[in-house]
């Protein structure tokens, strides 16, 4: 199995070796650090990226800020929250429903505009306010379901803005690293210029010419774009944080969704990083002397199920039986060569999350095959299932080959698996949609990796009932009583250590009940030349740029 996948993998790294040779050469006496993402086009620059969390570490936190931001400055150390555009932060003690940000002084956008909080209201309104002349509906879907709690905005004073959520919820600051402020005066100056039949009509149009010359508060400023071909960055020189001005010039984003190709170009120097290379080249990059960098990072690679009427993951047996019909080791020393975690739920051991689940997620064949036949299955009765999966996309890994793994490990235990491939962008945007809308094509499941740094993200969105589409991301429409009481208690606990509690109680009644088909997490490698430096990989699935040179 693993070595026919491997051979494939082998000529089509080959073909792609020659058909980089055309991508252009950049020559400059300015330092250019050139990637290649495993994106299909160039997320979105207007201020809310799409393509996943690959989008806001391309085009969200390079060109923007949010009021909170992550810390990625340590390898070793897990990535914590710090403050960004806010200083400080805290909850009415009397109304737990209300925050107050203090935010940051002297902070310019790049268009030479002031940030404050009236622009931190505006960009609340992007995406909650309907009626605002500046809303953009299209920015809602990658926002909103990322902060679904949050209500509204208001403005105290120009460096103190409150905001109102719908409930009590702790995790609201955390939430707000995925609300990148973008220029207001940029926008309205687009607006004034715009043509259109009415007010909604120009307020499109200002928005696609606001994507094409961008203005946020980022350490990176937009130079070039053209859609599905590159995007190009200048360093901000009066970037807000001194220590964050980034040291080359100019970065230029390629997208390269086939794996092969992004190794290829890396080898033959038409790129000087890629993300995500070809597991099967990754002797030869480190035999030619280009960096592997790789860290455990808090992401992970799963199928979710439907739980909606007629679904064949209904049974906890047969979800039981998926995950211990995996060689997880298998995967990752063969196909993957090394380039993986397994998982045994969201979070390992050691985590403050994990708790004390009862169900062990391993490989165990005879265990899996003993559920199926439990469940009415084995060598003469099949169970079909369809997974949704895409042939590229931010921390899908190699999925593909991965799926194709599988598809041939389940068949042991009497799964008929059938796979809908899509593009990325399109199974990103289905994942809000949820297994009953007819852009689930019939699959009872979706192969769509999900990032781990936060409650809200790790669990909340996936096992909260009310979060079922279009709210958030539980896709197979989980409604388990028990989880909306353990989300309840976690978002309602203001006390660190007994919201942790809360949540490793949630996190162990979600293995237990084998919510997903949890097969690895991600480790981020990405392969650069010795010409790059001063990168840091940290323990997160975003990184800094900044920091990086070019040595001659």
């Amino acid at each position: 199995m693993r070595n026919e996948t491997s051979k494939k993998t082998a000529t089509a790294w080959l073909l792609a070796t020659a058909l980089v040779v055309g991508l252009p050469q950049l020559a400059s006496a300015e330092t250019v650090l050139r990637i290649g993402m495993t994106a299909a086009d160039i997320p979105r620059t207007l201020g809310q990226p799409d393509q996943g969390f690959e989008g806001n570490r391309f085009t969200g936190l390079t060109m923007y800020d949010g009021l909170t931001m992550w810390d990625l400055s340590s390898a070793d150390k897990a990535s914590v929250m710090i403050p960004g555009l806010a200083t400080e932060w805290k909850v009415d003690e009397a109304d737990k429903k209300k925050w107050t940000f203090k935010l940051r002084p002297g902070v310019k956008f790049h268009d030479g505009s002031d940030f404050n909080a009236d622009a931190v209201v505006w960009n609340v309104e992007k995406v909650l306010k309907q009626d605002a002349p500046h809303f953009d509906a299209s920015q809602v879907g990658v926002t909103a379901s990322r902060m679904p709690t949050l209500a509204s905005a208001r403005k105290i004073d120009d460096l103190t803005v409150e905001l109102t959520t719908k409930e009590p919820d702790s995790f609201l600051p955390i939430n707000l690293t995925n609300l990148f402020m973008a220029s207001p005066a940029k926008w309205q100056a687009f607006y004034d210029k715009a043509e259109g039949a009415d007010a909604k009509a120009k307020s499109q149009a200002a928005w696609a010419a606001f994507a094409r010359d961008a203005s946020g508060t980022g350490p990176w400023k937009m130079s070039k774009f053209t859609p599905r071909e590159r995007l190009e960055l200048v360093k901000n020189d009066g970037y807000w944080d001194k220590a964050r001005v980034p040291k080359v010039d100019k970065m230029v984003l390629l997208p390269m969704p086939e794996a092969n190709a992004r190794t290829a170009a890396l080898l033959s120097g038409q790129v000087d990083w890629v993300e995500a290379p070809a597991p099967d080249a990754v002797k030869e990059i480190k035999q030619r002397g280009f960096q592997l960098k790789a860290n455990e990072s808090p992401h992970v690679w799963p199928w979710q199920f439907s739980r909606i009427e007629g679904s064949p993951w209904n049974d906890i047996r047969v979800r039981k039986a998926a995950n211990l019909c995996i060689d997880r080791e298998g995967l990752k020393e063969g196909l993957l060569a090394g380039l993986m975690v397994p998982a045994t739920g969201t979070f390992e051991a050691g985590h403050p999350w994990r708790g004390k689940p009862t169900f062990e997620i391993k490989y165990d064949l005879k265990a899996a095959q003993k559920l199926m036949q439990e469940a009415g299955y084995g060598p003469s009765k099949k169970l079909t299932v369809k997974t949704q999966t895409s042939a590229s996309g931010s921390g899908q890994m190699q999925p593909l080959p991965m799926n194709e793994y599988l598809q041939q490990a389940l068949a042991e235990c009497y799964f008929d698996v059938q796979l809908d491939v899509i593009e990325w962008n399109t199974l990103f945007t289905n994942w809000r949609r949820g297994a009953k809308d007819p852009t689930a094509n019939g699959a009872n499941a979706t192969n769509v990796t999900y990032a781990a740094m936060d409650p809200f993200f790790a669990l909340v969105r996936f096992l909260q009932s009310s979060m079922a589409p279009p709210v958030s991301n539980n896709w197979g429409f989980i409604n388990n009583p028990k989880f909306d009481e353990l989300v309840t208690k976690a978002r309602q606990t203001f006390d660190p250590a007994a919201r942790d509690a809360a949540l490793a109680e949630l996190h162990a009644a979600s293995v237990d009940d084998a919510a997903f088909l949890y097969v690895a997490h991600d480790v981020s490698p990405r392969a650069m030349s010795q010409k790059v430096k001063g990168f840091v990989q940290p323990k997160s699935w975003f990184v800094d740029f900044s920091p990086v040179t070019m040595a001659p």
